[in-house]
């Protein structure tokens, strides 16, 4: 299967450098040609959770340069939200007939890509493992986590088992006959755990340990779990059970709940936010297609959800540069959305 991975940042990076260093045939696609002068001086080397692995060699290239003669039967599209919408439509091309798109992001980005190129060559996926990059070309892999992927339309598929395969002989791939609700799975993981650490520039273990951090994280992590149901989904396990023990539709009233939070701090309690990571870099952060998804689907169902907006409009605001991350905000957001 000949393979190529588009965007080459913490996730994107890590998988290339554990996909090369298993021999699997990858290439990889940057976003300019300086950054991909960068990687092929560098090479790619990722350390953390799954041990060392190095890649000294590797074939990359900007997309731009991609084209006539180029085919390949996965493309894994490791970019951002907005630039995986943008660069999708450019990569359509470089399927081979039966060739597969495989866009790993946050919320809503797979179904739309879907309905834009055909259900027929988009295969839904997203990733629980946590990694940074320390600086291009070294990653610091901070979990044992994996790719689920699947059919966005259900059930199994031989395609999907394929996929899986193949990427599987570098990190772990698991297919879910329940892709929508592994995606909403997903999404009370980011609404709660990774936005709440960016506002604060904290993991979540330190925003935990505060009255403000804790009420933060249940009552967002409660609102996307309603917008969920609401709309059908069923929700599937990721580090812990998505419906909370005790869940009475408004939130737990259970007391094993306690011990339900820590499990999902002991798995997500010490990876670094990818959002904070783009606020220090000055980058467009994905919080339209994670808080921001969620605000937009509860509208249309007649769902609540103040603190999901209240932090579309904080993150939006640190963007402009109107305000920084502080642990301070979560209890601004708490006033705010009462």
């Amino acid at each position: 299967m000949k393979v190529l991975i588009v965007g080459i940042g913490a996730l994107g990076g890590t998988i290339a450098a554990r996909a090369i260093n298993a021999g699997v045939p990858v290439r990889l696609a940057t976003r300019s040609t300086e950054s991909a002068g960068v990687l092929r001086r560098s090479g790619l080397r990722v350390s953390g959770i799954g041990g060392d692995a190095c890649a000294v060699s590797v074939d990359v290239a900007p997309v731009a340069d991609y084209g006539k003669g180029d085919e390949f039967d996965l493309i894994l599209l490791a970019t951002k939200a907005q630039d995986a919408l943008d660069i999708a439509p450019r990569l359509r091309p470089l399927l081979a007939p039966d060739g597969i798109l495989l866009p790993i992001q946050n919320g809503g980005v797979a179904r739309m890509l879907a309905d834009r190129l055909g259900e027929d060559k988009v295969l839904g996926g997203f990733s629980n493992l946590g990694a940074t990059m320390v600086q291009p070309g070294i990653y610091e892999q901070k979990n044992a986590g994996h790719l689920l992927i699947g059919e966005l339309a259900g059930g199994e598929s031989e395609r999907a088992d394929r996929v899986a395969r193949e990427l599987g002989r570098a990190i772990e791939v698991r297919v879910s006959p329940n892709l929508t609700g592994a995606i909403w799975s997903k999404l009370l993981i980011n609404c709660s755990v990774t936005t709440l650490g960016a506002l604060s520039a904290q993991t979540m273990r330190q925003y935990m340990e505060t009255e403000a951090g804790r009420r933060m994280f249940c009552n967002t992590y409660a609102e996307t779990l309603s917008v969920a149901l609401a709309i059908g989904a069923r929700p599937e396990r990721l580090a812990v059970e998505p419906i909370p023990p005790g869940w009475d539709g408004n939130g737990p009233a259970d007391g094993r709940y306690e011990s339900w939070i820590d499990g999902i701090v002991a798995f997500y309690g010490d990876v670094k936010p990818s959002m904070l990571q783009d606020f220090e870099r000055g980058r467009k952060t994905e919080i339209d297609f994670i808080n921001g998804y969620v605000v937009s689907i509860a509208r249309q169902c007649s769902v609540h959800t103040p603190v999901n907006a209240a932090i579309v409009e904080t993150v939006h605001a640190i963007t402009r540069g109107q305000l920084a991350p502080d642990p301070s905000l979560l209890e601004l957001i708490m006033q705010a959305s009462q």
